[in-house]
């Protein structure tokens, strides 16, 4: 049972990636806004991390009959995914990083600090991707 279909985990990874954007950009801005900035990075890194333990879980099984390596798992490496999804899966995590390192780094010790958990939401869907999706080259006989 397919709970998200290949087109909207990319759109997943990118509304995920605007509300945590706006949401840590505004806390920088207004201090009253950090509480709400730390949720939701808190919400993003459980939803990551649930995609990230699901994406294992699926490879552990597809495993038997592919090789599937780290690389093309989380980062869709090689030919696992069309270039348009890596590239769409890869920017985001990297806007997703980008933002979590500027903003902790621009309001340090601070809760904005939470942000940094946040990548883990692009790796997991983007293994999550790669795990129902991706193609693999088959296990060989030794």
């Amino acid at each position: 049972m397919n709970l998200v279909s290949a087109e909207q985990l990319p759109r997943i990874s990118w509304v995920g990636t605007g509300v945590f954007a706006i949401t840590s950009v505004a806390a920088v801005l207004v201090d009253g806004l950090r509480p709400v900035a730390a949720g939701v990075a808190l919400a993003l890194f459980t939803i990551g991390t649930a995609a990230f333990l699901w994406s294992y879980a699926i490879a552990i099984g597809r495993s038997r009959t592919d090789a599937i390596g780290i690389g093309g798992l989380y980062f869709l490496a090689g030919e696992t995914a069309p270039a348009a999804v890596r590239r769409s899966m890869m920017a985001s995590l990297a806007v997703q990083t980008i933002v979590a390192l500027a903003t902790a780094s621009a309001r340090p010790f601070t809760s904005l600090a939470f942000g940094i958990l946040v990548p883990v939401l692009g790796l997991g869907l983007a293994g999550l991707w790669g795990a129902r999706y991706g193609t693999f080259s088959r296990r060989t006989a030794k």
